[in-house]
């Protein structure tokens, strides 16, 4: 591996080590990497086909796929810290909306991005499918419209790559 390479990944635990699985909701598992090109815009999107958490009340398994969509700023967030993250909230118990914004918040937190959303499909329980959406961006009106713009045109279960079909 080049010596450019080495720096640029430096300080990353969980890339290329051993795989240890968190037993409990754990947001210091997050870790994130220099963005290479802060001054360029890209859409970077991550679909986790399968999330599960707990109920809160009954403990009966809840399952999901999580979208999670940002434009980065000078840092991005690392996939498998992303992976172990989100595999954190297996035994985690609390309602779709609030595993949803703790995602939400926890990456805005690492990143401070110019824009991020997250979006979960939970699998219908009770015959009731939940589907919440969270999103923030930073102070810039430009950011501000694309948040702005994508709560008020969000259609629950619409958004899906695996259909083709992104609202």
């Amino acid at each position: 591996m080049s010596t450019r390479k080495k720096k640029d990944l430096k300080g990353l635990k969980h890339l290329g080590g051993s795989t240890d699985y968190a037993t409990e909701y754990d947001p210091k598992i997050l870790e994130k990497f220099v963005n290479k090109n802060p001054k360029d815009d890209q859409w970077v999107s991550f679909v986790c086909t399968e999330f599960t958490s707990l109920c809160p009340i009954t403990s009966q398994p809840d399952f999901a796929r999580i979208f999670i969509n940002y434009i980065a700023d000078k840092e991005m967030v690392e996939s498998k810290s992303l992976k172990l993250y989100l595999f954190s909230f297996r035994n985690h118990g609390d309602f779709h909306e609030d595993c949803v914004q703790k995602i939400c918040n926890d990456l805005f937190k690492l990143m401070k991005p110019k824009f991020l959303e997250v979006i979960g499909e939970f699998t219908p329980r009770g015959g009731i499918a939940i589907y919440p959406y969270s999103s923030k961006s930073n102070s810039s009106a430009a950011y501000k419209k694309i948040k702005q713009t994508r709560m008020s045109n969000y259609k629950p279960g619409a958004y899906s790559f695996a259909l083709g079909r992104p609202y």
